[in-house]
């Protein structure tokens, strides 16, 4: 099994006849142990996102490849990982209060943001970066005032450019041969105590206000069948054939049979597609975002997800490949932090001189005023 070296990770920056992927699998447990639990995402209308392949094998969403960019990306707000990426912030003001201050980094359209359109000294420098990208394939601007939007992805429908960069790191994680659990409940309410002529002003309180009393937590509250909205209701009745319907009882979590994994994938061929205005800034942007996305695929994040599954790595080791254009995938050993630390050090070195000369940033609701009336004259463009 190969070790990772600088060079070894210039050539993959640099080799137009490298290698296409980098790609992790790691073997992920709830804390409660194998075979617990574990509850993943709900969707509108069609609860667990779970797919049935040709086998029967049910196969479910855990979390979302947009969900796990959200999860890693900030890991560049904290140390050491933070003297890699201009740490841009913008200031919202509150009424009375102390203005939020949001990082970049949180945003989930990042670059392409409303809120960074709606800063009226930020959304110039991201403007011409995208126009760079737009126009020359120049990905120098954006990787000195908003690199993550070229690792994770970015689409700038709301700026004037439109332009639309794949996610170089895409992460998902999804539990193989599952079952759907249900749940019940009851809400016990204080009806049972009140007099009869308590109970009289109350129900025609609700009949006037169209309202029902369970809501407002003054009558008993059975929890046993989701609420879908009015389409999907119609569709997926609460009982079929005198017995309760599995697809529309609640939701309570999933039995995993098989495995836990999440996947990682290191995209070398969108990386390579960035370009510089020289044969010498184009090597340099391919290597300081290819530093970041081995950053970003390598580090331990929290697999707290959402309540009810929380999850750790397992004892098995981490299996990383490098996929070549032709031919089996080979392993190599898992970065050590020190390596890709030395190595981001160096790649980020070129940038910093055109960092912003500063990060704090406004938000100005006449932008975001502005930002409204332009959709709107888009739209009557296209009617």
């Amino acid at each position: 099994m190969s070790t990772l070296t600088k060079e070894t990770i210039d050539k993959w920056a640099d080799d137009e006849n490298g290698p296409v992927a980098l790609h992790l699998k790691q073997k992920l447990l709830p804390v409660e142990g194998e075979g617990a639990v574990i509850f993943p995402p709900t969707y509108a209308d069609i609860g667990y996102n779970i797919d049935t392949l040709s086998d029967g094998t049910r196969v479910c969403t855990i979390d979302s490849v947009g969900s796990q960019a959200n999860r890693m990306e900030p890991i560049f707000k904290r140390e050491p990982y933070a003297a890699f990426v201009p740490q841009v912030q913008i200031e919202i003001p509150q009424k009375g209060e102390e203005p939020t201050r949001l990082s970049l980094l949180d945003l989930a359209h990042r670059g392409a943001d409303a809120v960074v359109h709606s800063s009226p000294v930020l959304a110039p420098l991201i403007a011409n970066a995208f126009a760079d990208l737009r126009r020359k394939n120049d990905a120098w601007r954006m990787c000195s005032v908003a690199p993550t939007s070229l690792v994770f992805g970015v689409w700038d429908s709301r700026g004037g450019s439109g332009e639309k960069r794949p996610r170089i790191v895409r992460s998902t994680i999804r539990a193989w041969d599952v079952d759907v659990l249900s749940a019940a409940s009851q809400f016990n309410s204080v009806w049972k105590l009140l007099d009869d002529e308590h109970k009289e002003e109350l129900k025609k309180e609700e009949k006037a206000k169209k309202m029902k009393l369970s809501e407002k937590g003054f009558a008993d509250a059975p929890a046993t069948f989701r609420r879908l909205g009015a389409s999907a209701a119609k569709n997926v009745p609460e009982f079929v054939n005198g017995s309760p319907n599995p697809g529309r009882r609640v939701l309570g979590g999933i039995y995993v049979r098989g495995r836990i994994e999440r996947e990682v994938t290191i995209n070398l061929v969108a990386l390579r597609k960035l370009e510089g205005a020289s044969a010498a800034q184009t090597q340099q942007i391919r290597r300081y975002i290819l530093s970041l996305a081995l950053i970003a695929g390598n580090a331990d994040i929290d697999f707290f997800l959402r309540s009810g599954c929380l999850l750790n790595i397992g004892a098995e080791s981490d299996v990383w490949q490098v996929v070549p254009k032709r031919g089996a995938a080979a392993d190599f050993a898992a970065p050590t932090n020190q390596t890709l630390l030395s190595y981001a050090a160096a790649a980020v070195a070129p940038f910093k001189a055109d960092w912003p000369p500063s990060l704090e940033y406004k938000f100005d609701i006449k932008e975001a005023k502005k930002l409204l009336a332009k959709k709107d004259e888009e739209d009557a463009e296209e009617a």
